[in-house]
Parts: C-alpha cells; structure tokens; sequence
C-alpha cells in the first residue's frame, strides 16, 4: 500500500511526501508524491502515528452504562475499542481498577467482566486496536493486595499503576475539593461525608505503605513496567523512585513534576486537562508544565477524543514551545517507549503501520482514516 500527498509527521518534523507500507511495516518514507496506481491520495492531510494510550478508564461506562445496568462483556468492550480506534488511539493500556474507595462497587463487580473480555476479544481477533492490560492498584482498600494477585494468575497486566485516593493528600490535597468530588459523586450527606472521610483517612493508613511496597517488589520481580499516580511532594517522586517506577502520572504540583522528570520519570498528565485549560481536581494544568518543558505524555483519561486535540492544541500554543511533530511525541513515541514498546509510536522504516489520516481544522484535528498494521480499521 502507499499513501501519498500528504504532511507526514515525523519523529522531528513535518514533510510532504508519501509512505510505502509492506506487510503491516513502513518500509520506505519519500518526499514528494506519486501517481502510481492504487496509491491513496491523503488530499494533502496529515498522517501521524496511531497514537498510544497508557491510562484510559473508558472501558468501564460501557460495562456499567447506567446504575445497576450490567453490559454483555464481548459487546461493551467492542463498542470501547470502535471509540478507541475512531479517536486514532491504536494501542490501548486498559486500566481497570483493583480496589476502590467504596465497598461494593460497580467498580469492583466489574473487575473480572473487564479483564475476560478484554482477552476474549483479543484471542478471538475481534478487536481493532491493540488492546493491552492496565492494572490500577488503589492501595488503600482492603482486598487490593489480593485481588493484585490473583489478577496476576489469570491476566498478566503490561502495566500497574499505584494509586492512594484517600483525603488530605495527592490529588485530594485541599479537602474540600474531596468533599467536593465525592459527596457529588456518591449523594451523601454532610454526615456521611465526614464519616466516608474518617473511613478513607484509616484505611489509607493501615494498607496503602505495605500494599505499595508488596506490589511494586512483584512487578520489579516479573519487569512490569510501574507507574506512580498523583505524586504532589518530592518525598512521594523519592517514595517511586525507590519502588523502581517509570511513569509519573498526573502529578499534582510543579514540584513533583520537574522532580520526576528530572530523574527521567515519563512525567504523564492528562489530555482533558489541556483540552478544557485545567486541572477539575484544581491541581497543576497541564499547559503549565508544558511551558516549562516537562510533559513528556499525554493521556486521555476518561474522554478518547481528547488525547489528538489535546496534542493540536499544544502545537498551536506558541508560549510551550511544542511544535507538531514534539506534540505529537507526546501521544504517541513517547507513551510507547515509556512502557517498552518499540516497535511503534512513530513514522519510521521498519516501525509498525499504524497510522491515522486526519485534517486539520481551526479548533481540532478532524481523523479521516485509521490503520492497524497496515489494514484500514476506520
């Protein structure tokens, strides 16, 4: 296959030129365009590469679409991957959540549904985009550790995140935004805020330090990439660092960003935070430490769409000194490298064929095509 006349984003610039793709690999990158037969005409678009997702919760709204509504596994995850694949997003880290702040979850029920269907769908071939395993580890419930390993058994993640949700500190430092946050979520009252609070508070202190110790020694054990979580204080980068993590993902302050990125953490933050302006948890924006040179990802979180405008409107932003193609290391080179994949993220001879075809509008990056592999998947 060949696409032609389009603005190729490379690892380090932009040029006007045409791919030749040879079974589901770049096998040549050429400047200028050609009328050979066959060849598909870009229209003079751009085409980056298929972007990677390390940290996306989208799964879970399509097992749970409403309280109490509990989806058929295989069709809720066919319908997340056709949202993934439609986002440009061509390799996937699901992460779905071992343990939570509330017992008796959706969350929780959910936990095996997810993880089955995940590797149903890709043993069967039925998925677009290359989906991997993303275990988000909330240490500071009870059956975390437990429910860790026994996921460990019957579905090995590529990567673990280690997270502490519990009030006071990280994401939740100002506790009113806590109270905030949950009492909206959840439709507590004032007295069963203060006593959810208390409930998280103990919790947090009697299993989040062995359970982060405990899960971080076997993942270094079995060389799964880790990842911190809302790291806010140099002691919590210098609390990673020691448990041998990789990523850094949504620091909460300056402060343990420029940390992190400077012991060569991947400093992770999330795309709706640059698409809306801000942090909804009123932490660090995004723009922020793109400004000062330390965003090295980008990461959808909870919205897909977000992850290509977010990289648009960086390269559009002339204060952060990301042009297209460095915004565009940012979802895709990056993310992959950051957890050991180097066979993608980038336009290269050699690297795989996943590649998204898109225009550029005034406001947003408008996605035409997709492919996986060289094979067109939207």
């Amino acid at each position: 296959m060949i696409l032609t006349n389009a603005k190729i984003v490379l690892s380090n610039e932009v040029i006007n030129g045409s791919l030749h793709i040879n079974r589901g690999c770049i096998e040549a990158i050429d400047s200028g365009g050609v009328s050979l037969p066959g060849a598909v005409d870009c229209e003079g678009g751009y085409l980056m590469p298929g972007m990677v997702e390390l940290h996306t919760d989208n799964m879970e709204k399509h097992f749970t679409p409403r309280p109490g509504v509990a989806w058929p596994g295989m069709q809720a995850f066919k319908v997340h991957d056709a949202q993934m694949i439609s986002a440009g997003i061509t390799t996937v880290f699901d992460a779905i959540s071992v343990g939570d702040v509330v017992e008796g979850s959706e969350r929780l029920n959910n936990l095996s549904r997810m993880a089955d269907a995940l590797h149903a769908s890709r043993d069967r071939g039925l998925t677009r985009a290359d989906h991997l395993l993303h275990l988000r580890c909330e240490v500071s419930h009870q059956d975390t550790l437990h429910n860790f390993r026994t996921l460990l058994e019957s579905h090995p993640p590529q990567l673990v995140s280690i997270m502490d949700h519990s009030p006071g500190q990280r994401q939740f430092a100002n506790i009113d935004k806590y109270r905030q946050y949950y009492q909206g979520k959840y439709k507590m009252s004032d007295s069963e805020m203060e006593a959810f609070i208390v409930r998280q508070s103990e919790a947090s202190n009697l299993y989040s330090t062995d359970y982060r110790r405990a899960i971080a020694d076997i993942c270094l054990g079995l060389g799964i990439p880790l990842a911190s979580h809302d790291d806010a204080t140099l002691e919590h980068v210098t609390e990673s660092l020691e448990h041998g993590m990789v990523i850094a993902e949504f620091p909460t302050t300056e402060v343990s960003a420029r940390e992190a990125h400077r012991h060569g953490m991947a400093v992770l933050m999330g795309a709706p935070n640059v698409v809306r302006g801000g942090s909804h948890s009123g932490n660090v924006a995004a723009h922020s430490l793109a400004s000062e040179g330390l965003l090295d990802v980008l990461s959808s979180d909870y919205y897909p769409a977000s992850l290509l405008d977010a990289a648009f409107k960086l390269a559009a932003d002339e204060r952060n000194g990301y042009d297209l193609a460095a915004a565009t290391r940012l979802v895709s080179q990056r993310p992959a490298l950051a957890a050991g994949l180097e066979d993608r993220g980038e336009i290269a001879i050699g690297k795989r064929a996943d590649l998204v075809w898109y225009e550029g509008l005034e406001d947003h990056a408008h996605i035409k095509h997709v492919w996986k592999d060289g094979g067109r998947v939207f």
